[in-house]
């Protein structure tokens, strides 16, 4: 069964000085504020779509890379990953970077190593960000 998730941004202003708010529709879960300096500059309190691209990257990752552990046998204790998206303004997204430390008892660090791969690879948000680079940074912990 396909599941439809909504989020929708009101903007206010033109780019350089107006400013938004994102709202997570299908859950109700968040009511951000994003503006074009947040965005290229990094102002503290707003958002930023690269910021939201993030949590959705490390979000997906987790849950397939909790999967695939656990097909594995070896599932994980806990998972903590970081995406890490970058804008240039004037180029776009430049990439992502999985950033992850995981507990997870009876595996080697080969076999770790694959399946964080397999998973960076296969997740859903990977696929849909298969015009940008993601690279991946895997520790055991």
């Amino acid at each position: 069964m396909a599941v439809t998730s909504e989020a929708t941004t009101v903007w206010v202003g033109d780019l350089p000085s107006g400013s938004g708010t994102t709202t997570l529709d299908s859950s109700g879960a968040a009511r951000l504020a994003v503006s074009w300096a947040a965005r290229s500059e990094g102002v503290a309190g707003m958002t930023n779509p690269e910021e939201l691209l993030g949590a959705a990257h490390s979000a997906c990752f987790s849950m397939a890379l909790a999967s695939a552990l656990a097909t594995f046998g070896t599932p994980p204790q806990d998972l903590q990953v970081t995406a890490a998206v970058t804008f240039a303004p004037g180029t776009g997204i430049t990439g992502s970077h999985l950033l992850v430390s995981a507990r997870v008892h009876g595996i080697s660090e080969a076999d770790f190593e694959r399946i964080a791969e397999d998973a960076k690879a296969n997740c859903p948000v990977s696929r849909a960000l298969s015009g940008i680079p993601i690279t991946l940074e895997a520790t055991l912990a």
